[in-house]
């Protein structure tokens, strides 16, 4: 049996900036990380969208509000520093309906709050910095140090930079057994491992993996899909940078936009419809009946509840399998795009979001766990991937 200072569950953009938090602060540490799939990047954090948020919307004594901006200057700098590519491109935000106009002032108070740069910027310099945008708003607001990174070159540098530490990293392996007494985990190829201390980044599987130790029953994890329409590149559209809607601050989606990857690649989405298994990301190909029958369940609960304003965001949803509805909504947002503009594209993503069983509410924040020594991370949502660096330090001090 191998022995180990501290072992991360979990390959994503969380436990590699742990693991690196970890090295850098204390090179003697011995640390195994252990990652189920074949390679990085095959879940959440490859399939990201690379946006570095600016921390706009989360009010201010959150945990998202207290990592965003820091986490997106680290992040940033990183790229730049280790050359990976980084495009400042800058966000707008814009109300697509008359009574969203009072939440720009809202999203303006917040990122101050929060220590982003944010401007709310009028018709005139709306259309100056994105004329395709619609110009129907009064005011809008504007995020300049949003930026776009890759995100499989960001998890490959990191890689590469554990390595150099001397932290191993093992693939194809997941934790089935865990003794929290004893302080060891078996793995499903029958290796076990001993722990100092053991921290679970599971992303979609975080849930799962902390009741192995006895830890968040009152937790269970709804996966979300997002599907992502293409920009034809025939189209004479052309975008600047990112466009957003205002969205509803009581669910913790942030509703169809654009995106404008390092590539230079136009998407917009995603859509948030309910997966029927964590990994359902295409047709039937990973649907779950154990997941999709604990997951129509906890959905119709939430519809019936109406918790957050869950069954009118439904219905919303819903008209998004239609791609004329899809546009519908893109339209309020790019007034000139059309049916031809938008192609099928295989980008698509599952968002792990945590639910609250017994207040049966949709979590908001980040929630982390210490039990012993093993600590849960069970809703490293958006915007995780940006606030990695900072959140990783948060979660060793936890």
């Amino acid at each position: 049996m191998k022995d180990y200072d501290l072992i991360i569950l979990g390959g994503g953009i969380i436990g590699l900036s742990v693991a690196r938090e970890k090295a850098l602060s204390d090179p003697d540490c011995n640390i195994l990380i252990i990652e189920k799939e074949q390679k990085l990047g095959m879940h959440g954090s490859g399939r990201n969208s690379g946006v570095l948020h600016s921390g706009i919307y989360y009010p201010s004594d959150t945990l998202k509000a207290k990592f965003c901006a820091e986490g997106s200057m680290l992040m940033a700098n990183y790229c730049e520093e280790n050359n990976l590519p980084i495009s400042r491109c800058g966000k707008v935000v814009l109300s697509t309906k008359f009574e969203d106009d009072s939440q720009i002032d809202l999203l303006y108070n917040r990122g101050c709050a929060n220590g982003s740069l944010v401007n709310i910027i009028s018709q005139k310099e709306l259309r100056e910095i994105e004329p395709e945008a619609n110009a129907r708003v009064q005011k809008a607001l504007y995020s300049p140090n949003t930026s776009v990174v890759d995100p499989h070159l960001v998890l490959s540098n990191i890689q590469a930079e554990l390595k150099k530490f001397g932290v191993t990293i093992i693939f194809n392996e997941k934790v089935i057994i865990a003794d929290p007494d004893l302080s060891i985990i078996k793995t499903n190829k029958s290796n076990s491992f001993k722990y100092g201390h053991l921290i679970n980044c599971t992303g979609q599987y975080s849930d799962i993996v902390s009741k192995v130790f006895n830890v968040g029953k009152e937790y269970t994890l709804l996966p979300f899909k997002g599907l992502y329409y293409g920009l034809n590149k025939n189209s004479n559209i052309k975008l600047n940078g990112l466009i957003y809607p205002v969205p509803d601050l009581n669910i913790p989606f942030l509703g169809i936009h654009s995106v404008k990857l390092v590539g230079g690649e136009i998407f917009f989405g995603p859509t948030a419809t309910p997966a029927f298994g964590r990994e359902n990301y295409y047709g039937i190909k990973g649907a779950n009946i154990k997941d999709a029958s604990s997951i129509s369940y906890h959905i119709l609960r939430q519809y019936i509840s109406n918790k957050q304003g869950f069954r009118s965001y439904t219905h919303q949803e819903m008209h998004k399998f239609f791609k004329s509805e899809f546009l519908k909504s893109m339209q309020k947002l790019i007034p000139r795009l059309s049916n031809s503009d938008l192609v099928e594209s295989r980008k698509v993503g599952i968002r792990a979001q945590l639910l609250d069983i017994k207040r049966n509410e949709l979590v908001m924040d980040f929630i982390v766990k210490r039990v012993g020594n093993t600590t849960h991370v069970l809703n490293a949502v958006s915007p995780a991937f940006t606030s990695a660096f900072s959140f990783a330090k948060y979660i060793l001090n936890k």
